[in-house]
């Protein structure tokens, strides 16, 4: 039997559906048009067949998402830029927005209003609910008007720092110590008022609105300008393209960094005094494909000295670890990725020592914040100065208390031991997942696992979330179905979630602030002698758990019960 014989192509006329199916039953096109659109896409097979049929005239752009919008079962609006609620434009980054032609526009009760042109792109509507935490509803409009309405808003926002920087005024941020080079032409545009302005602006606004990063990104087209705040970038109005070089460069003569070198990564400090208050600026400058990026760190010390009762750690976990920094001797260590507040927790836990009946000394790189009554050393490889070589000299200076910034190295970390077990309690931080790794990592830099087991007397791993907003904070009538299987997968029995509706207080986020979740890893005699025996990290994690450690997860399902956060946030920082 030939295939010929089981199936030949159809002579009757081709059957339309979907979007074209609605236009033919409305009488908007005929089967002629329809037939002739969908030969012409043979030569364009990028455009859609509603795309040729606008193209062609037989319909315009507004028919055409009509239909589409009335097949998918979705309602269709005109949208213009005067429409647009700008809290709402910002929740989407705007380089995303140009490239996906979609359009925030406003609120509708608790969900976003998204307008887009292709409903039928289920990886755009997957990313969108992604970035809006699921709680989206989808609007149809017309691609033209989208782009319209995008371009006249970011227009509006490049106007906005216009005006913005004319009421700045030159000694808005007043740094404390400021050199500048000779280098003609980029100092002495650095050096006019718009651009001293917009610098100004950009760090005052950034410690107004409690970033802790700014963000200052070249592209091929336009600069981008983004905040960190509450660990999230956020994208900020940002000035025309052609006053980036300039504004790089306001930033390296505060710093007192070279300005005429733009090959080279650099990095610098700025001391400066914003709304009355001075912080400390770390400038890094990185070459990238179209200029320099250029990151500025924000340290403040209203964000660290937060006090141990104010980290976010329970009752018992508190207790615990109050009694481990009271100790004699030993090792403390504090684990986590980069950003989940190692560094603050270490400072409160200095605080709250008795600096004046002890000899409290520190070894950072660099010393982030300076901390009254206690000795802290800024580490300079470059120049010998390392953290094992200060780690040395510190112990002939009488040392009660030691704090060491970071572990690397074996060399480090033997000292370090050699240190508590010579009556001396050090405090330093890892980077692992979670506390029982923090074990197999000192194996694997080198310390032998008998040192481990005699040294180590607590283990802290701990990730930051963010706090739900209490001015918008509300019960959530109807949870997401990703959440509850979330809980039910840990069978956390939690009968109410809460979550942020989005205010001006939050940015529309629905979160301020962060929060510490934690787990605490007290050594007692069956660990040690686990440890001794150079275990496996399965085996570590098995013993950990049976002597009573509360996970980081456990520790976050219960600020997720007590309306602290989300479970979505949660998931964040503890889920792949």
């Amino acid at each position: 039997m030939e295939f010929a014989e089981v199936w030949r192509p159809s002579e009757t006329a081709p059957a339309w559906h979907g979007p074209e199916q609605i236009l033919l039953r409305q009488g908007k096109v005929t089967v002629d048009d329809l037939t002739a659109a969908a030969q012409k896409r043979q030569d364009s097979p990028h455009l859609s067949l509603l795309q040729v049929l606008v193209a062609s005239q037989k319909i315009d752009e507004t028919t055409a998402q009509q239909a589409v919008a009335e097949f998918f079962e979705l309602p269709f609006v005109h949208v213009t830029a005067a429409e647009v609620d700008e809290n709402v434009f910002t929740l989407l980054p705007l380089d995303y927005i140009k490239a996906k032609k979609v359009l925030p526009i406003g609120r509708q009760d608790e969900n976003v209003l998204v307008a887009l042109a292709d409903p039928a792109d289920i990886f755009l509507i997957d990313d969108l609910k992604r970035r809006t935490h699921g709680r989206m509803q989808l609007v149809v409009a017309v691609e033209s008007e989208i782009h319209k309405a995008v371009e006249e808003l970011s227009a509006a926002q490049a106007q906005q720092v216009d005006e913005i920087i004319k009421d700045i005024s030159e000694d808005t941020v007043e740094v404390a110590s400021c050199k500048a080079e000779e280098v003609a032409d980029l100092e002495k545009i650095a050096s006019q008022s718009p651009v001293i302005r917009y610098a100004n602006f950009l760090i005052s606004s950034a410690v107004r609105e409690g970033a802790s990063d700014i963000h200052i990104e070249p592209g091929d087209r336009h600069l981008r300008i983004r905040y960190r705040i509450d660990g999230i970038l956020f994208e900020q109005p940002a000035p025309p393209m052609q006053l980036h070089a300039a504004v790089v460069s306001r930033l390296k003569i505060m710093a007192n960094l070279d300005i005429a070198e733009r090959r080279l990564p650099q990095d610098g400090r700025i001391r400066a005094t914003v709304h009355e208050r001075t912080v400390d600026l770390r400038v890094s400058t990185l070459p990238i494909q179209y200029g320099e990026k250029c990151v500025i760190r924000i340290l403040d010390n209203r964000s660290i000295l937060v006090g141990l009762e104010n980290l976010g750690m329970g009752p018992e976990t508190l207790a615990a670890f109050r009694h481990q920094i009271d100790q004699p001797h030993g090792i403390i260590l504090v684990t986590g990725p980069t950003g989940s507040g190692k560094s603050t927790t270490l400072y409160s836990a200095l605080q709250v020592m008795d600096s004046q009946r002890r000899n409290i000394s520190t070894v950072e790189d660099p010393v982030e914040y300076e901390l009254s009554g206690i000795n802290q050393v800024h580490v300079h490889e470059s120049i010998g100065v390392t953290f094992a070589a200060v780690l040395r000299s510190l112990l002939r200076q009488d040392p009660d208390i030691i704090m060491v910034g970071e572990i690397r190295d074996e060399e480090t970390a033997r000292i370090a031991v050699q240190a508590s077990l010579t009556g001396h309690l050090v405090l330093s931080t890892l980077h692992t997942n979670d506390a029982p790794a923090s074990i197999t990592r000192l194996v694997n830099i080198g310390v032998e696992p008998y040192l481990i087991s005699a040294s180590v007397n607590a283990v802290v791993a701990q990730r930051l979330v963010r706090r739900i907003c209490e001015n918008c904070k509300a019960p959530v009538k109807t949870p997401r179905e990703c959440d509850l299987a979330y809980l039910r997968k840990f069978h956390a029995d939690i009968r109410t979630l809460y979550q942020g509706a989005g205010c001006d207080k939050c940015r529309q986020t629905g979160y301020k602030g962060r929060v510490g979740v934690y787990e605490l890893l007290e050594l007692d005699d069956p660990l040690r002698d686990l440890i001794a025996t150079n275990p496996s990290l399965t085996e570590l994690h098995r013993a950990a758990h049976q002597a009573g450690m509360k996970t980081i997860r456990e520790d976050g399902l219960g600020k997720v019960a007590a309306g602290i956060t989300t479970a979505d946030e949660l998931m964040r920082v503890t889920e792949t």
